[in-house]
């Protein structure tokens, strides 16, 4: 069983090269968008912002309560019956960090208390980035998705929407109500250093 966890990261890892010039962004913003819409259809772009603010701020806040982080994981791991999808998620266009379901703790490919390590380690490491130096990166990605001309639903409410949340400061994203209906999303986010280098070893090591 321990070895699908080295089978899902395979699965992603070879789209996780990141990337710098404005070209290549460009191209590494489209393959994460068109990644997320093939495992995920029902995305918006709230949706997809949020995958790319993932990217930039992980988890989104440091976490110094360790004891409701721990409680809350597992109030979430008993009330979850079934996790399907993807084990494994690369966030934005960067990959600086990956959603790790719950689903390998549920299917004893990681212990808990080893993902929430993970989880609050990664929390707590984020270099942090001003709100304008955000809004603009996120001006550049929204560009890029605009120019592919999707048919997102309620693209240009969610965009005005965004942008009045940046304009405030408030530069936190979440799922759409389309999208939790649709995957019922359990997962934490990990940064790519820590999972390839601990995580992957632990699977390696207790195979």
């Amino acid at each position: 069983m321990k070895e699908r966890i080295l089978m899902f990261f395979f699965a992603v890892s070879s789209s996780c090269s990141p990337a710098h010039k404005a070209p290549e962004q460009e191209a590494a913003v489209r393959e994460s968008v068109n990644r997320q819409l093939k495992e995920h259809p029902k995305s918006t772009l709230k949706d997809l912002y949020k995958s790319f603010f993932q990217d930039r701020f992980g988890p989104g806040h440091i976490i110094t309560d360790i004891s409701a982080a721990k409680n809350y994981l597992i109030q979430e791991l008993d009330a979850c019956s079934i996790i399907s999808g993807e084990m494994i998620e690369p966030t934005g266009w960067q990959h600086n960090f990956y959603r790790v379901s719950l689903g390998v703790v549920k299917n004893s490919l990681i212990p808990h208390e080893i993902l929430l390590d993970a989880f609050i380690r990664s929390a707590n490491e984020v270099e942090p980035v001003t709100v304008e130096k955000w809004r603009k990166e996120w001006t550049q990605i929204e560009t890029v998705i605009r120019a592919m001309n999707l048919t997102l639903p309620d693209y240009e409410t969610d965009r005005r929407d965004i942008d009045g949340r940046l304009q405030k400061g408030n530069f936190v994203g979440h799922h759409s109500e389309a999208y939790n209906r649709a995957y019922n999303p359990h997962y934490r986010i990990i940064s790519r250093k820590i999972f390839e280098e601990e995580i992957l070893l632990f699977n390696l090591i207790h195979k």
